[in-house]
């Protein structure tokens, strides 16, 4: 789970416009966070299955984020992808 502080640095940091909350790009990049996260976790706790499900079901939902972003806006896709360093 991200704290509160964190959460709002990378909205503040990816938001399109001042009062952004939900836009593709801020939703891709809390969720690219909370992966970081937990692939983390799972350097020491390996066999912790519960949350490995809850990992696949992140990343998932970041691929769906990522597919309509693509189709609607392939420009914006780009962006997201550079900055946050997910595709090569």
């Amino acid at each position: 789970m991200l704290a509160k502080q964190q959460k709002q640095e990378i909205i503040t940091q990816y938001r399109t416009h001042n009062n952004d909350t939900g836009s593709p790009e801020v939703q891709i990049a809390i969720l690219s966070e909370r992966i970081g996260d937990l692939t983390e976790h799972f350097q020491t706790h390996k066999k912790d299955h519960a949350s490995r499900r809850g990992l696949l079901m992140l990343v998932s939902k970041r691929r769906r984020l990522l597919d309509y972003l693509k189709t609607y806006d392939s420009e914006r896709y780009k962006t997201v992808i550079q900055k946050l360093g997910i595709r090569k």
